[in-house]
């Protein structure tokens, strides 16, 4: 079972197994990875946000409760920390092409690259609120659940945003299409 491995592993940290945490990073580090990526949207920015949720996760793994899934606690820490870089970035209000990394995510390498950039320029005109839950919701597999405990909000505020969201994200890709700046 997946989760008693995790758990596993937090013991076997928790007991002074250093090696124990590599082993928690190098199975949650891609997808922690795309998380934060998705985002923040800035390769080097994400590496260095991802890295410091490893950090945070790793000072604050005596407070992991054992009731919760640790993946979901790790991503919950993730998320946090993405939205504290993004919120602390002065340049926000005024996101333009030049903001937006050129660089190729992992994900990228599949054949819809053009869909996957007008999804990926579309979610960064959402609120960084629905940004979230779309990205846990639909790049990361996560239940109404998982994102409610990760979030911080009741489920039924997620499914609320997440509708919310899907709505804006529609109103965008077709605005976009129908202004020309997307083609495809």
């Amino acid at each position: 079972m997946i989760e008693q491995d995790d758990l596993t592993l937090v013991e076997r940290c928790l007991s002074g197994d250093n090696r124990a945490f590599e082993g928690i990073v190098e199975k949650y580090q891609k997808p922690v990875f795309n998380a934060v990526f998705r985002i923040v949207n800035d390769y080097d920015d994400s590496e260095d946000v991802t890295q410091a949720a490893f950090v945070k996760a790793y000072e604050k793994l005596r407070s992991f409760n054992r009731k919760y899934k640790f993946f979901s606690w790790l991503y919950r820490i993730a998320v946090n920390e993405s939205i504290n870089f993004v919120n602390s970035r002065k340049n926000l209000e005024g996101l333009d092409e030049t903001v937006i990394s050129n660089e190729k995510t992992p994900d990228e390498t599949f054949d819809g690259i053009e869909s996957s950039e007008r999804i990926r320029d579309a979610l960064l005109d959402l609120k960084l609120e629905y940004r979230t839950v779309v990205v846990l919701k639909h790049f990361q597999n996560l239940s109404y659940q998982e994102i409610s405990y990760i979030v911080e909000i009741p489920e039924k505020t997620v499914k609320a945003r997440l509708f919310t969201a899907r709505e804006l994200l529609r109103d965008i890709l077709l605005s976009n299409s129908s202004t020309g700046r997307l083609t495809g």
